[in-house]
């Protein structure tokens, strides 16, 4: 890493009581051998559970560092040339009574993705672009009255991967800061009252790049019998998971609640407790696809043609995302594209969820 000052911001949706995000803002400062951060500017402690304790916060740099740097063997040594300032009076550090059940799954995952984002013009080719970032975390709980118990299903999923110089992004793939994986949809529909009505690919999800990002997931599930209650503690439902070098940011997550025929969207977008339902309804959930990486107009047409025979995004979304043109039988009008692809396109900037 070439000597300098790096500086990244990154965000939190909210902390599930005050709907307004908060800010990771990071500085790398890179001297000789040492890197030092400094989180110092990032927002104060929130009333909810989303305050990071300082040794979630230093694991979450340690973990970011070691995913840039992956041949390092994981000992004691490679801590000692890492200097993380206290960030005391901000969300990242947490001191009693603050809340902070939501910082190992989802604010630790923010950190990472702030030393990645700050990383990524000064050492670009072993970087990559932002995940999907968040473990879904969603709790159902009720009485079954088939089994006449009390239960918890407890549930996590996937999201795809940024780009990189080398790949498109993985899809569905877990979380950057666990190898956790999600439980097989047939196991919990025979433990628990639910039916999967959907688990599927979240197409048009990825954010398009040089090399696109992963797609995330899509799936459905229906309360059979009893009632029961559902909360969940997700994030990037603001935000998208932010591209680099030019890629373009992913789609953010989003929650749908069906009941009694009625919808209703969590008004934290992401986070939300004490959801009353019903057996029928459907609890909807679309999670994150993986930032892109470099500039969408230089991926190759025909990689942008095999996407859309693939059901990944439509014909206008290439020409839209990529300056593809396609014909009736997808694939490349050649002609058509150089004159798409010669417009100066203006770069839009990152917009917050509406």
């Amino acid at each position: 890493i070439p000597d300098g000052t790096y500086e990244s911001e990154t965000f939190v949706d909210s902390d599930g009581i005050v709907d307004q995000p908060l800010h990771i803002r990071l500085s790398i400062r890179k001297a000789g051998e040492d890197l030092y951060f400094d989180l110092s500017r990032s927002s104060p402690p929130c009333k909810g559970p989303m305050n990071s304790v300082i040794a979630t916060t230093r694991s979450a740099i340690y973990l970011a560092i070691k995913h840039v740097f992956p041949d390092v063997p994981m000992n004691a040594g490679i801590f000692d040339a890492l200097h993380i300032a206290e960030p005391r009076g901000t969300f990242l550090f947490a001191e009693y009574p603050k809340p902070v059940s939501g910082c190992s799954a989802e604010v630790s995952q923010r950190i990472a993705e702030a030393v990645f984002a700050a990383l990524v013009e000064a050492i670009p080719d072993r970087l990559f672009a932002a995940s999907a970032g968040t473990c879904g975390n969603m709790g159902i709980g009720g009485f079954d009255p088939e089994k006449g118990q009390q239960y918890v299903m407890y549930y996590f999923t996937g999201g795809g991967y940024g780009g990189s110089a080398e790949t498109d992004g993985l899809s569905n793939g877990c979380s950057i800061t666990g190898i956790s994986k999600m439980q097989p949809v047939e196991v919990l529909e025979q433990l628990f009252p639910v039916l999967f009505d959907e688990f599927s690919l979240a197409e048009r999800s990825a954010g398009a790049g040089f090399r696109r990002g992963g797609f995330g997931v899509q799936y459905a599930i229906r309360l059979r019998r009893g009632q029961a209650r559902a909360s969940f503690v997700m994030d990037h439902g603001r935000y998208g998971p932010p591209g680099a070098l030019g890629g373009r940011d992913a789609r953010f997550n989003e929650v749908e609640i069906t009941r009694s025929g009625e919808l209703y969207r969590p008004p934290h977008t992401s986070k939300d407790q004490d959801i009353v339902l019903e057996a029928g309804d459907v609890i909807k959930v679309r999670t994150p696809g993986g930032g892109g990486y470099g500039d969408p107009f230089k991926r190759e047409p025909s990689l942008v043609a095999q996407d859309v025979r693939r059901a990944y995004y439509g014909r206008d979304d290439a020409a839209d995302e990529y300056g593809v043109v396609l014909t009736a039988d997808d694939t490349v009008d050649v002609a058509a594209t150089e004159r798409r692809r010669g417009l100066k396109i203006k770069a839009s900037g990152r917009l917050p969820r509406s």
